[in-house]
């Protein structure tokens, strides 16, 4: 039976979800929840997820939300031997680092600043931008000789953190001042399985909305 999956394509998170069914080679079971059209407040929906955010993943009766407890959650049940989540602690637990920083620091950062410009309009915001700016130079720091972003494979923290990043490029931000930051986002390009399919077309809704944004605000 395959795994009901409540996403909008647009979603970073919902994106880093469809990178580890990808590369797990999960078959899901694809629902499209529109939050403009307030899909996540329907009563049937609550009922699985009352949190009523997206992405939210049924497997066989059991609900899991939040995109990083997914993700472990697939790798644990279905990923047995793989690398994208390693059993041996330390190299488990800097896994859990990276995406602890990518939730907390990374996107939280991110969302703080460029969201309120381009959902309810306002200017941008010197501080958000300026700590953006240093959780930007903390993950260029953090791949300083590295191949990948908790060693040397490729594991949940790559697709976390590449949503992310991916997401802040569509958004506009320059990204050459962070030299490591580029070699790493195209090795991960190159190396997560089906990534044009499950990043990329989320990707393109999402740039669609920025290029809206932008033309309307030049219009004005």
């Amino acid at each position: 039976m395959a795994i009901d999956l409540y996403y909008t394509p647009d979603s970073p998170a919902c994106r880093l979800v469809l990178l580890v069914a990808a590369a797990l080679d999960l078959q899901m079971e694809h629902h499209h929840i529109n939050l403009q059209n307030g899909d996540q407040y329907d009563p049937k929906y609550l009922k699985i997820n009352p949190q009523h955010s997206v992405p939210t993943i049924v497997d066989n009766g059991f609900p899991v939300w939040e995109a990083r407890a997914i993700g472990r959650y697939l790798v644990n049940k279905y990923g047995m031997g793989s690398t994208l989540y390693p059993t041996e602690l330390k190299e488990r637990t800097l896994v859990d680092m990276r995406l602890d920083f990518d939730l907390g620091v990374l996107y939280e950062r991110f969302a703080y600043y460029f969201y309120p410009q381009l959902f309810i309009g306002e200017r941008p915001d010197k501080v958000h931008f300026a700590k953006l700016l240093e959780a930007m130079f903390f993950f260029n720091t953090f791949l300083a000789g590295e191949t990948y972003a908790a060693g040397p494979t490729l594991t949940l923290a790559d697709l976390s953190l590449v949503s992310t990043i991916s997401t802040i490029e569509a958004s506009g931000m320059d990204l050459t001042p962070f030299e490591n930051i580029l070699e790493w986002y195209t090795r991960v390009k190159a190396t997560a399985l089906k990534y044009e399919e499950t990043n990329g077309k989320g990707l393109e809704v999402f740039k669609e909305m920025v290029d809206n944004w932008r033309r309307n605000k030049t219009e004005l």
